[in-house]
């Protein structure tokens, strides 16, 4: 199947229906679904997945548009040659496609970033002098540390939902005259619960304030919509979203972002260029500078229309296996698991915990060699909301499921938990150049040269 069958139509329902196609089964096919891999007893075991919070796999869809756009991949804009005309008109419909994934009002902009974290610093250079920005202490480093520190009000962690619509609603009370911005994660990337961010839009909006809203961990779970929730801006990742080539994006409200000098100085972000004078271009290709990743906004564009047709089946089959995870590790004594509005918030499938008399990085390193499970540990890129949940008393392992996670996969990781939690460690482990390994790792872990 060509490209020009997958992405041609003009519109993003039709491109969301083309992509659908390329799908399996009632959720979206994942890239390396069997996958095998070593363990430290000279088994072999399939890959069991938990660290989608970090970067999902490729979706076999997305592989396929991207394989099928590289025989004619060129630069875009400005080329009249048939394959920079032709990727020309893929890009301009990825930004399409990635407008309808969110939801967004019709004049707002969509510009392609590196991931959300890129997308955050891009909008905090484009602030007004004056802004005060309110941020709680419980986002990711990528939504709380890019804002100017003088004119930044950061608010502890909360403990409710109510008390977090609460707390914003003091802070813009309080902050002083002029533009001021709330910004706010969907899904918490340490616990997995979902932020009121319809009610933090409602009171950003009575004290006449604009929001942000960190998608990153939210989008590739629950259905986003900028104009339903009535927040100004959009971030999100192309690696989270089963796209993993580079791409981000940040969507939302044009006036601040063309107000802004350019986020990258060059060629694509100029109108005109005299020996006196620079005239800057307006809309994203102001903040878009250089050549772009066409390749990352079309696999942006395919997950997304992917995941849109897909999303009744994706909740649910993330819903079913995270309820059985959590309803496992409840029942392990030992295993304490972490919340910052309580157990019964909603969630996405993240779940952060600790085993008592275990270092998370040997309990992470003990589940892959032994069980062949991929688990994050440490504090997640949130240092202050682990802090705050752990009561500054280490670092915790976190299980962040998805399309590529299974039943059998659930069950092993609470196996594998219950195993540890009971017996602790039966092997000696010990620090390598990559990460944490059984002292006597009898696999060849050094990567093969794919180039």
């Amino acid at each position: 199947m060509s490209i020009l069958s997958i992405l041609e139509p003009a519109n993003a329902t039709s491109t969301r229906q083309a992509v659908a196609r390329l799908t399996t089964g009632s959720i979206p096919a994942t890239v390396g679904a069997d996958l095998l891999v070593p363990l430290a007893d000279g088994r072999v075991t399939d890959y069991a997945n938990f660290d989608h919070g970090a970067s999902a796999p490729c979706l076999e869809s997305v592989r396929r548009a991207v394989e099928a756009a590289l025989p004619s991949y060129a630069s875009v804009h400005r080329g009249n040659g048939y394959a920079s005309r032709i990727t020309t008109q893929w890009y301009e419909r990825a930004r399409r496609e990635v407008h309808a994934f969110v939801g967004a009002r019709e004049d707002d902009q969509v510009v392609f970033t590196r991931q959300t974290t890129d997308a955050l610093n891009l909008l905090a250079k484009a602030l007004p002098a004056d802004a005060t920005v309110i941020v709680f202490e419980s986002e990711h480093h990528a939504a709380l540390l890019p804002w100017p520190a003088e004119r930044t009000v950061r608010l502890p962690a909360p403990t409710t939902t109510a008390g977090a619509v609460s707390a914003v609603a003091d802070a813009l009370r309080q902050a002083p005259e002029g533009p001021r911005l709330v910004v706010v994660t969907g899904a918490s990337n340490v616990t997995g619960e979902i932020f009121p961010v319809a009610e933090l839009a409602a009171v950003a909006r009575a004290h006449g304030a604009r929001i942000c809203l960190d998608a990153a961990q939210l989008a590739p779970h629950r259905e986003v919509d900028i104009e339903q929730l009535d927040v100004d801006w959009v971030a999100l990742s192309g690696h989270k979203l089963y796209a993993p080539y580079g791409a981000g994006a940040l969507i939302g409200r044009a006036d601040w972002l063309n107000a802004a000098d350019p986020y990258l100085y060059g060629g694509g972000a100029t109108a005109a260029v005299t020996t006196d004078t620079t005239v800057w271009n307006e809309g994203p290709a102001r903040h878009e500078g250089g050549s772009p990743n066409v390749i990352g906004a079309i696999a942006l564009a395919a997950a997304c229309a992917a995941i849109a047709q897909h999303r009744e089946a994706i909740e649910q089959h993330e819903r079913s296996l995270l309820a059985r995870l959590r309803t496992g590790l409840a029942q392990i004594e030992g295993v304490e698991t972490y919340d910052i509005f309580g157990a019964d918030a909603d969630r996405v499938g993240t779940v952060c915990f600790t085993i008592d008399g275990l270092n998370s990085t040997l309990v992470s390193a003990a589940l892959s060699a032994e069980y062949g499970i991929g688990v994050r540990d440490g504090k997640f890129c949130a240092h202050l909301l682990v802090g705050h949940l752990l009561q500054d008393s280490g670092t915790a392992v976190r299980a962040s499921l998805g399309l590529g996670t299974t039943r059998e996969h659930v069950d092993r990781l609470v196996g594998a938990v219950r195993t540890l939690a009971t017996k602790g460690l039966t092997r000696q482990y010990e620090e390598s150049a990559y990460g944490c390994q059984p002292a006597d790792d009898p696999r060849d872990l050094d990567a093969p040269q794919i180039w």
